[in-house]
């Protein structure tokens, strides 16, 4: 993703790292590279100014705070300007208990209804039950390519092949799932231009009839700074509660993208980021940048834990850390991995482990994933608490409970132990260690 960008600056910064000491010249170089960097990503002219000239001014005059070296300072000085021009992290969740409506918008060849079969998945692997309306009267093929994205997810789409009123598809795809207790609806649109006055008349009226909760924009990312205009004219049709940008993978325009998206004021909330229905994620400006500077995706570290801290008890938290977990923690943590989406993306924001696990690798590892839940649903609750308890007639009969084979029960066990065995070697530095690698401590 952007990977002209993420050379540049992470050559500017290993400038800094590998220096002997700190001086004036040595700021204004890095603020130069960083200028250039940002250039060649095509972001636009005054606002790469406007960071470079900030770095440049902030690590003159500033002086690092308490423990933090002057190298480590101007690296978080250019994280948070990089991060300040992205705009505000997303704070938009889903009403629970009601029905959701997501009115998805955009250009002719922008993704729209590639993006709404991701999202789907998306959404459903977060445990949303989500349903899908295909009111894309125009393009023909539209509604086959949207049933045929869905179905992988078991996501149901409806739709009306032969029927032109793409209200009135809306109005009886909303009768079709009302008994279906669903959390979220997805309404995929035609495509339009700003000066198509038939369509944006057709996008006001399925406006009237579903009364989103959420109006989505898909912006095609290798346009570029053209973005913002984009999404200006559509921000005055209809209000925009938020942008997802496709095909940031292949584009050297992605931060120009990125960057006049978040000037509009709509607040990016999603990326596609690869062809793969998997390849979506929610976007957040401090875990982007983390990731284009090689830190790591601290951010979604920092959630891991923090969510570990809230939602379980602390003779939980405590057991984990010393290495004296039991199944019920190894199940809670598979849990909890889950909740950041798919591994493959996991595993690409993890320092040290982006690229290094195949493709076909990763889908085996979620595949087995999803096997050790099961797996572990059919323990007792006392081999729950103690593992060892397993012997062979347990395992046998965990089997048969699991539908799953003996082998697959041993795989389990293996796994649980090593880490078992990792947390009791990392015993009373695991974060601290994690965050200094990823360069924030």
């Amino acid at each position: 993703m952007l990977d002209n960008l993420k050379t540049g600056l992470r050559a500017a910064i290993k400038k800094i790292v590998s220096s002997s000491g700190i001086d004036e010249e040595l700021i204004k170089q890095l603020a130069n590279d960083v200028l250039k960097s940002l250039l060649s990503a095509d972001v636009k002219i005054d606002l790469a100014i406007r960071i470079a000239e900030n770095l440049k001014k902030r690590s003159l005059e500033e002086t690092p705070p308490p423990g933090l070296s002057r190298k480590d300072h101007i690296i978080k000085i250019l994280y948070d300007e990089l991060a300040g021009l992205l705009g505000k992290e997303n704070d938009f969740a889903f009403k629970p208990g009601k029905l959701n409506k997501v009115l998805l918008l955009g250009i002719q060849g922008s993704g729209k209804t590639t993006i709404t079969g991701k999202l789907a998945k998306f959404l459903t692997k977060q445990g949303y039950k989500v349903g899908v309306i295909g009111a894309d009267t125009y393009r023909p093929g539209a509604l086959v390519q949207l049933k045929t994205n869905c179905e992988k997810s078991g996501v149901e789409v409806y739709g009306e092949e032969n029927n032109k009123d793409a209200p009135g598809i809306v109005k009886n795809g909303l009768k079709h799932f009302a008994n279906h207790a669903l959390d979220i609806m997805l309404i995929d649109t035609a495509g339009r231009h700003k000066e198509e006055k038939d369509l944006l008349d057709e996008m006001k009226e399925i406006g009237k009839v579903t009364d989103p909760d959420l109006a989505l924009l898909v912006i095609d990312g290798t346009i570029g700074q053209q973005c913002y205009h984009q999404a200006e004219s559509f921000h005055k049709t209809v209000p925009v509660g938020g942008i997802i940008i496709t095909k940031l993978d292949s584009s050297a325009k992605g931060g120009g993208a990125l960057a006049a998206s978040a000037a509009t004021g709509a607040k990016v909330m999603y990326i596609g980021t690869g062809e793969r229905v998997d390849d979506l994620e929610l976007f957040s400006p401090t875990r982007f940048v983390g990731r284009l500077l090689g830190m790591g995706d601290i951010q979604a570290v920092l959630d891991l834990a923090k969510r570990l801290e809230n939602e379980a008890d602390d003779v939980r938290l405590k057991r984990i850390s010393s290495g004296k977990m039991n199944m019920d923690d190894f199940y809670f943590q598979l849990e909890e991995v889950s909740k950041v989406g798919s591994l493959k993306g996991f595993l690409d924001n993890m320092p040290g482990l982006s690229g290094m696990v195949k493709e076909d690798q990763v889908e085996q590892m979620e595949t087995r994933v999803q096997r050790w839940r099961y797996i572990i649903q059919s323990m007792s609750k006392t081999e729950k608490a103690d593992p060892d308890l397993l012997n062979a007639s347990r395992i046998k009969r965990i089997a048969r409970g699991s539908g799953w084979p003996e082998h697959e029960v041993k795989e389990l066990l293996k796994n649980y132990k090593n880490s078992k065995g990792m947390m009791k070697a990392a015993k009373g530095r695991q974060m601290q260690g994690f965050l200094r690698k990823m360069g924030m401590g």
